[in-house]
């Protein structure tokens, strides 16, 4: 029998872990394997031109610099989502994509 999929999307907010680890804690905590979902966390990371929301001469001098730190960003979330599973024993897919890829 198929699973049914439960999607949680995270960005880098205590909020959105909290919502994580509540998912998991309440529908995956007796026995995850015999879970009747999979979950597929979600991350989506921002642009840099719409984090920096800015345009003109000195845009292009920094939205390389603001993309980095986003990378960066986007490294510490999903690390944290994956220690959050791995403490509860829930293996999980994540699925993760550029918000400007959306809009091309």
């Amino acid at each position: 029998m198929e699973k049914s999929v439960m999607v949680v999307g995270i960005d880098d907010s205590d909020h959105s872990f909290y919502a994580l680890e509540w998912t998991l804690q309440h529908f995956f905590s007796a026995s995850p394997e015999n879970s009747p979902f999979k979950i597929v966390v979600v991350h989506a990371k921002p642009s840099a031109l719409a984090t920096v929301g800015l345009a003109g001469p000195g845009a292009a001098d920094v939205l390389p610099y603001v993309d980095m730190d986003l990378k960066k960003i986007a490294a510490r979330v999903i690390e944290k989502a994956k220690e959050i599973c791995a403490a509860k024993s829930v293996s999980f897919a994540f699925l993760q994509f550029d918000i400007a890829e959306i809009y091309r």
